[in-house]
């Protein structure tokens, strides 16, 4: 045998030991990802929320299921009678720079396009420093007044939380000094087995402006 035939003959062995190998572990591997997949699916289906007893401390057995389900029940009806309709139109609000220089400390962020005005009005196709787009997105609590205790849109849920994002655009961007409001709209409302999840499309207007800052559904989970 010379030397081509014995390396034709070892690559051969080689790939049918390769495919023999691969055959063996394909099964493995699926099941591997079936099982993340279901991991996966099971994780966002289930917020982290959900681990903790938040009714531990209240009375046991049928007479706290009634009183928490009064509860959610008359939420949700209430919000069902809203659904698709504005809920909201908030106050203006002005984004000046030392509230972006702020964000851009926090952040780490500090562009000269957020920070540098001088840079901004010489370079910048706007003339102007602009808020980041996250600022924007992170003023959402205070534009829609849901975090103020005296004036609490859920006042029956014991816990309020902010689940994410189902998606999130900025249109236009907000010069420093610029006046911004929010407007909510009710588009989704689903009831769970301890929550209501509650699907909201706030808009950032910009005042002056037809195009809107940014554009993004919450999604909030209330517990009773």
């Amino acid at each position: 045998m010379n030397v081509i035939e014995f390396i034709r003959e070892k690559t051969g062995s080689i790939q049918q030991n390769n495919a023999e190998f691969i055959a063996k572990l394909e099964p493995k591997f699926r099941n591997l990802s079936n099982l993340l997949n279901y991991k996966i699916a099971n994780t966002l289906n289930n917020p982290w929320i959900s681990r903790f007893n938040l009714f531990e401390e209240e009375t046991q057995g049928d007479e706290a299921d009634s009183v928490i389900s009064l509860a959610a029940r008359n939420t949700y009806n209430s919000l069902h009678q809203k659904l698709g309709e504005e809920t909201f139109l908030g106050e203006w609000l002005t984004v000046d720079q030392n509230c972006i220089n702020q964000f851009a400390e926090i952040t780490g962020d500090r562009q000269w396009i957020h920070t540098d005005p001088e840079r901004a009005k010489a370079d910048s196709p706007f003339k102007s420093t602009i808020a980041h787009g996250f600022l924007t997105l992170a003023l959402i609590p205070t534009l829609t007044e849901t975090v103020d205790p005296d004036n609490n849109p859920y006042p029956e849920a014991r816990m309020v939380v902010n689940y994410g994002l189902n998606q999130v655009r900025f249109p236009f961007p907000v010069k420093a000094g610029s006046r911004v409001r929010a407007r909510t709209r009710l588009v989704g409302l689903t009831p769970m087995k301890r929550s209501i999840e509650v699907v909201n499309e706030i808009s950032i207007e910009v005042e002056d402006r037809s195009r809107p800052a940014c554009v993004a559904e919450t999604v909030l989970r209330l517990y009773f």
